[in-house]
C-alpha cells in the first residue's frame, strides 16, 4: 500500500478503506506513567508513548471492527506496575475476539527477565528471537544499611521509627539487616512470585510445580523455552509481523498504528468528540512523587515531588466543579511529609462530603504518606505488585559535627531558645531532646493508625499489628482489608462511575485541573485558579539533581526504600 494511502486512512475524520488495522504497543519506545509536568518535559518525551493512552487505545481497538490485533513488542524497561495494568489491558482487549502477540528479542540478557515475561504471558502468543532466552528467575529484593559508611565519615546518626518495619530508620542506624526487615522484604518477594505464578497458570496451563522448576532451570535458552511450553514460537521480530500479516492481513497487508496514537485519532473523530462531551464526567487528580509541604516541584532537571498545595487545590477545583459525577485520586507516592499528608487527606475528605464519590487508584506504590492521602477515599484499588501500608513514621537526624571538623570546616550552631538548635546538623540531640523527638514519634504514630482505622472501618486493635511500618503488597493489602480490589486505573474509574450511579462505559476521565503545558507558563491569579494547582516551586540545585539521579528527598512517612522488580 502506498504511504499516501496509510495517511489516510489514519485520518479521524475519513472512514477507512485500506487493510486491517493492527495496534502496535511498541515497549522498546519507552512508557511513562504520568503526563509531563511541565513544557521542557513536555517537549523531551513527545515521542514517549504515555501508559494511560496506550491503554485507551487498546480500549477503543476493542470495538473497532478495522481493527485485527495487536502486536506488543516488550523490553525489559517497563515495570512492574506497568505490566499490570498493561496486562490487564490487552486481556480485555482479547476479550473481544481478536488475537494478541507479544515479540522479544529476550527475556532478560544476563540478567533477570521475569517482569517483561510477566507481561507477555497476557498474550495469546509469545514469539522469541532464537538467539535470546528467558530469565525467569523470579524475584529478588536488595537491602542495604549506610551504617558503616556514616562511622568511616564519624557521622553520629540518631533515628527513631514506629515500629520495627519502619526500616529506613535501620537503614541508617543498624550495621546489620534486621529479622523484620528480612521478613517483610522476603514475603513482598513471594507474593510477586505468587501472582505471577498465578497468571502463568491461568494464561498458559503452567501448574504451580512446574512454574517453580522453570525458575530454579532459569535462564534457559530460546530452544529449551519453547520445548517447555514458556513461548509458542521461535522468531525474530520481522516473523512475527510477517506471521500478523499472513494471518490478520487482506492479502498480507496490514496497516500498522501505535495504541497511543491510535487513541488520540480516535478521540479527535467529530462523533466521538461530540459523544464525549454529553458524557458524564469523572475526575482525576494525580499525588504523584514524594508529598511534601508547598507547591509541586521539578523541571528541566529534577523528578517529581507532590506539593500538598498543589494537590489540595486541585481538590478544591474538583469539589467546586459540580460537572464532576465522582472523582479517581491517582496516587504513585512513596509517601513523605506527615503534615502535607494531612492536609491531602482533609482535602479528599471535603469532596466526600458533598456526596460524590472518591476512589483511590494505587499505581507502583502508595505507601506510608501515599496509603495516609488513599485512605479516606470511598474505596481503594491497587495493583496486585502495589507496595502500600507502611503505616508508620521515622524521624531524628544525622549529627556533622565531627565529621565537618575531620574536613576542616568550623561550624557552630548559636541561637537563642533552649532547644533552637535542637536540629543542627552539628550537634547530637541531648536527652531532653531525644524525649522530644519520640514523643513526636509517638503521636504521629498514633494519629496515623487512629485515622486509619477510622478511614478503614476497623478497631485500632485490629489495624494496628498490621500497621508498624510494614509494607504490604496489593495482593496481600486486599486479604488484610487495607484495600477494597485489586486493578489498575481503568477499574478505578469504572468503580467510581459505578458508586455514582453511572454506566461505566457512558463516562469519560478529566484530569483535574486540565491545563495545558503552554498554560502551565501564565501565572495564577489567585489561590482559586486552576493554574495554582499545577504551579512548581523553585527547588534547591542539590535537590534538583538529586532527583535527576533517582534519588527521592524522603520525609517523615516515606516508603523505607525504593524498590524496583525487573
Amino acid at each position: 500500500m502506498k504511504p499516501s494511502r496509510r495517511a489516510l486512512d489514519r485520518l479521524p475524520f475519513l472512514d477507512r478503506t485500506g487493510p486491517p488495522l493492527v495496534i502496535e504497543v511498541d515497549l522498546t519506545r519507552g512508557l511513562v506513567d504520568h503526563p509531563p509536568s511541565d513544557p521542557f518535559s513536555a517537549l523531551r518525551g513527545r515521542n514517549t508513548p504515555l501508559l494511560s493512552e496506550t491503554i485507551a487505545g487498546l480500549r477503543y481497538a476493542a470495538t473497532d471492527a478495522a481493527v485485527a490485533g495487536a502486536i506488543v513488542t516488550v523490553s525489559e524497561t517497563v515495570t512492574i506496575a506497568q505490566a499490570e495494568e498493561l496486562g490487564a489491558a490487552l486481556e480485555a482487549f482479547a476479550r473481544s475476539g481478536k488475537p494478541t502477540v507479544a515479540t522479544a528479542t529476550s527475556f532478560g540478557e544476563l540478567g533477570p527477565g521475569t517482569v517483561p515475561y510477566y507481561l507477555a504471558l497476557h498474550t495469546d502468543s509469545i514469539w522469541l528471537q532464537p538467539s535470546g532466552g528467558v530469565a525467569l528467575m523470579g524475584v529478588a529484593l536488595e537491602v542495604m544499611t549506610l551504617r558503616g559508611v556514616l562511622d568511616k565519615v564519624d557521622a553520629e546518626p540518631q533515628l527513631g521509627q514506629r515500629h520495627e518495619f519502619k526500616t529506613a530508620a535501620e537503614m541508617i542506624m543498624s550495621h546489620e539487616i534486621s529479622g523484620s526487615n528480612r521478613e517483610m522484604t522476603r514475603r513482598i518477594a513471594d507474593s510477586v512470585v505468587e501472582r505471577i505464578a498465578a497468571v502463568a497458570s491461568r494464561r498458559r496451563g503452567v501448574d504451580a510445580d512446574s512454574f517453580a522448576a522453570a525458575m530454579d532451570a532459569a535462564p534457559v535458552p530460546a530452544p529449551i523455552a519453547l520445548e517447555r511450553g514458556l513461548v509458542d514460537h521461535l522468531g525474530y521480530r520481522a516473523d512475527a509481523y510477517a506471521h500478523a500479516r499472513r494471518e490478520w492481513g487482506a492479502d498480507g497487508e496490514i496497516t500498522l498504528h501505535y495504541a497511543h496514537r491510535y487513541a488520540r485519532h480516535r478521540a479527535n473523530r467529530p462523533a466521538e468528540q461530540l459523544a464525549r462531551r454529553r458524557r458524564p464526567k469523572v475526575g482525576v487528580v494525580a499525588v504523584t512523587g514524594g508529598i511534601s509541604t508547598g507547591r509541586n516541584g521539578g523541571g528541566p532537571l529534577g523528578g517529581r515531588a507532590c506539593g500538598s498545595e498543589s494537590v489540595c487545590a486541585a481538590l478544591r477545583l474538583a469539589t467546586e466543579d459540580d460537572s464532576l459525577e465522582a472523582l479517581v485520586l491517582r496516587v504513585d507516592s512513596p509517601g513523605g511529609s506527615y503534615v502535607a499528608s494531612d492536609a491531602i487527606r482533609h482535602a479528599v475528605q471535603a469532596f466526600r462530603h458533598t456526596g460524590r464519590p472518591v476512589v483511590a487508584s494505587m499505581g507502583g506504590v502508595a505507601a506510608s504518606g501515599g496509603y495516609f492521602v488513599s485512605m479516606p477515599c470511598d474505596a481503594i484499588v491497587a495493583l496486585p505488585a502495589t507496595l502500600t501500608g507502611s503505616i508508620g513514621v521515622l524521624g531524628g537526624k544525622i549529627a556533622l559535627g565531627r565529621t565537618f571538623q575531620r574536613i576542616g570546616v568550623t561550624r557552630e550552631a548559636i541561637g537563642s531558645g533552649v532547644h533552637s538548635t535542637m536540629f543542627s546538623p552539628t550537634t547530637t540531640f541531648d536527652d531532653a531532646q531525644w524525649a522530644k523527638v519520640n514523643d513526636w514519634l509517638d503521636e504521629v504514630y498514633a494519629d496515623f493508625t487512629t485515622k486509619a482505622a477510622e478511614d478503614r472501618g476497623m478497631d485500632v486493635g485490629v489495624l494496628e499489628p498490621l500497621a508498624r511500618g510494614r509494607v504490604w503488597t496489593g495482593a496481600d493489602a486486599l486479604e488484610r482489608g487495607l484495600v477494597d480490589e485489586l486493578g489498575g486505573l481503568r477499574t478505578a474509574l469504572d468503580a467510581a462511575a459505578t458508586r455514582a450511579g453511572l454506566d461505566p462505559d457512558r463516562t469519560r476521565a478529566v484530569p483535574v485541573p486540565h491545563v495545558s503545558p503552554l498554560q502551565r507558563l501564565i501565572p495564577s491569579e489567585s489561590s482559586e485558579s486552576p493554574g495554582d494547582a499545577v504551579a512548581t516551586s523553585p527547588e534547591g540545585m542539590l535537590v534538583g539533581v538529586a532527583r535527576a539521579a533517582g534519588l527521592e528527598v524522603p520525609g517523615v512517612l516515606s516508603l523505607p526504600w525504593r524498590l524496583t522488580v525487573r
